[in-house]
């Protein structure tokens, strides 16, 4: 017993797997050497034609011809097999024959008589019919395609040789991976080479049935003749039976592994499927096709004397076919060209793909680009144009175009901005109200959404539309949806001016100067300042929202000073600025001859010019801070009395306070005395006191 269950263990492990082909070996032997009785021979050439069908259907279904590499050895075994039955029925054919027809067997029997109803000269003519099929067309082509098969292997053996190495040296594919393929190589050209020889293992044996049938039948007369004493008729038809019977069981199984053999060299293409998928698809998948061809036959189905309904039976189903075929092919199509869309945005990339940030966005949500709102969409997109142009107008030059694109992510009304991919600031609107500003001083409650306006941080309340006649009678400001976003974004390019005026700008502004000053761009640059210096130049006055219109006046002071001061920036836009004093101070103080502005006690001035002086010019953290607290209750006081939000200071400390001032206190303009139109009278409302020190 413990004998047994180890036994199946090794059988389950694949240990025993190797003993297969000896164990066949000896069963072939014994077969050629041993008289068989009649059941064991039944059980052989059952077994004989499974394996054929079995290896029939392998052929069938292997995408690659070395996933069948052992078809070669499987030929001889095979072949091997069939000439030992033969040998082995032979033997019990003229030993007990004279016995009847069931002396060699029933499946023998039953190939001699029901198949063939037991007449000889059926058989005889059908056996001649596989022997002509299998040795003259099967196995002839076969062995014609592996001889040429084999000797093109041989010749492209050194190019694939190469294409390995040149991948394996350009990096396309490892070191493992190009001795993988080497081996293929090889395997494929051995695979070939044998498939020569083994070719002629099926057409011996078609010759050894031919020659097998005729000493059954020439031995089996004079057998049952001159040894069992039987008729002339009698020995005709049990030995002619049995050896057809015979010939037919063993050339069927010979002709199956002949095409076996014929679909495995004939496969062509490297498609990873097998030889049924790819005839299927390469004969019945064209519906063009198959409709003409349905038309061909019912051409012959109304033909008289025709069997016509066969051929409209096929002409009908043809037609169907083409029909079926045509949609799958219309919704393979448009599935075909979604899936190419989206494998060539996933797979296949190039510089379209990489989209650079742009300098202002305009982010919205779903709500701006329903049809209901199209009207709002369009006026928005129009002030956004008029937004542009009169920023050019006011400041000089033409700013980049503002995107406007859908964040699926954003709420109901939201909309953001952002400059180089960077959000600056956000804000809500609705549609269906308008926006009440209470630009009064006393608190004033109304109904709606209470909210603070973006732009100078007051009390507001979005309202129906039909509250409109109530906010005029409260004398409050009316402000729609879209004026509020475009409000929100000028405020926010105008302090970002200079983050537009990048090196190409520069380049176009240039371009359009020298339109109309073409003998002062000339002279200035490349003379006197490079590209980059005036760039930066016109950055620091556009960071001090100053426009740069006035070029004539820009570069004849670069003229003046230039060669001076080449490369030093802040002090060319000092000068610059000087220059331009009564451009600023009629852009800050237009409304009245004094200036009225916030100023700095002698004490702090001092101070800060010493530590400007100092090589470690930074101020204590605790100084700063009081700076800019105070400077903000300055700031307060300048709103209360609508005058302008100006610092006054030295023109050495102006950099300065301007740097110091820019992210704490952005509304903060800080100009020095120069830049003061001399017919102005200069009047310091607010002192930053001496407090501070």
């Amino acid at each position: 017993m413990f004998i047994l269950l180890d036994f199946i263990k090794k059988i389950n492990s694949g240990e025993l797997y190797s003993l297969s082909a000896p164990i066949l070996i000896l069963v072939i032997l014994f077969m050629l050497i041993l008289p068989l009785p009649s059941f064991l021979l039944d059980f052989l050439f059952t077994f004989n034609i499974v394996i054929s069908i079995i290896i029939l259907i392998v052929a069938m279904f292997i995408t690659e011809i070395l996933d069948f590499s052992s078809f070669p050895t499987i030929l001889l075994f095979s072949t091997l097999l069939r000439l030992s039955l033969n040998i082995a029925s032979t033997r019990i054919i003229l030993l007990n024959g004279h016995t009847g027809l069931f002396s060699a067997g029933h499946v023998i029997e039953s190939f001699g008589s029901f198949l063939i109803g037991g007449n000889f000269f059926i058989g005889l003519v059908i056996f001649v019919i596989l022997v002509i099929i299998n040795f003259f067309v099967i196995t002839k082509g076969s062995g014609r395609i592996a001889e040429v098969g084999a000797r093109f292997i041989l010749d492209a053996m050194p190019g694939k040789q190469m294409a390995i190495d040149a991948d394996l040296n350009a990096g396309f594919i490892s070191k493992k991976e190009a001795q993988i393929r080497r081996i293929n190589v090889y395997k494929e050209a051995d695979f070939y080479g044998s498939m020569d020889g083994a070719s002629k293992f099926i057409r011996g044996d078609a010759i050894a049935g031919i020659i097998i049938m005729l000493v059954n039948i020439i031995g089996g007369l004079i057998v049952g003749i001159f040894q069992h004493n039987m008729l002339f008729l009698q020995a005709v038809k049990i030995y002619s039976i049995l050896t057809v019977g015979d010939g037919l069981v063993a050339q069927i199984p010979s002709l199956i592994i002949s095409i076996a053999s014929g679909v495995i060299l004939t496969r062509v293409g490297s498609e990873k499927i097998s030889i049924s998928k790819q005839i299927i698809n390469q004969v019945f998948n064209n519906s063009q096709v198959i409709f003409f061809s349905g038309i061909i036959f019912s051409i012959f189905g109304v033909i008289p004397g025709m069997p016509n309904f066969v051929f409209l039976f096929f002409s009908g189903s043809l037609f169907i076919l083409s029909w079926y075929l045509y949609n799958q092919q219309y919704i393979n199509k448009n599935l075909s060209i979604q899936l190419l869309s989206q494998k060539n945005k996933k797979l296949h990339l190039s510089w379209n793909d990489i989209q650079f940030e742009r300098l202002i966005v305009l982010q919205l949500n779903s709500h701006f680009f329903q049809s209901s709102y199209k009207n709002m969409y369009d006026d928005l997109l129009y002030k956004l144009h008029v937004l542009r142009k009169n920023i050019a107008k006011n400041f000089g030059f033409l700013i980049p175009e503002i995107d406007c694109i859908h964040n699926c992510k954003l709420e109901d009304g939201q909309y953001k901005i952002l400059i180089k991919g960077v959000e600056v600031e956000s804000g809500y609107v609705f549609f269906d109200k308008i926006l009440a500003v209470n630009t009064r001083k006393k608190e004033i409650n109304m109904p709606g959404i209470q909210v603070k306006e973006p732009v100078f941080d007051l009390p507001a309340f979005w309202m129906d539309i039909a509250s409109k006649d109530l906010i005029i009678k409260k004398k409050l400001l009316v402000v729609e949806p879209n004026t509020v976003i475009i409000t929100h974004l000028n405020k926010i390019i105008r302090y970002n001016l200079h983050d537009f005026f990048g090196f190409q700008e520069t380049q176009q502004f240039l371009d359009h100067v020298s339109q109309n000053f073409p003998k002062l761009v000339d002279y200035v640059v490349p003379k006197i300042i490079s590209i980059t210096v005036l760039q930066k130049i016109l950055q620091n006055l556009l960071h001090d929202r100053i426009s740069i219109k006035d070029i004539r006046t820009i570069f004849e002071t670069l003229i003046k000073h230039g060669d001076a001061v080449k490369n030093d920036v802040n002090k060319l836009t000092s000068i610059i600025r000087i220059s331009l004093r009564k451009f600023i101070t009629q852009k800050f103080f237009s409304k009245s001859n004094n200036v009225c502005a916030i100023g700095l006690s002698a004490e702090i001035e001092n101070v800060l010019l010493k530590i400007i002086s100092s090589k470690n010019s930074k101020l204590e953290p605790l100084f700063a801070e009081k700076l800019i607290k105070k400077t903000k209750l300055s700031i307060i006081f300048q709103k209360k009395n609508n005058l302008p939000m100006v610092l006054l200071v030295h023109p050495k400390i102006r950099v300065f306070l301007a740097k110091l001032f820019i992210t704490s206190i952005p509304e903060l303009t800080v100009l020095s005395f120069l830049e003061i139109s001399e017919d102005r009278i200069i009047k310091i409302v607010y002192t930053i006191g001496k407090d501070i020190v």
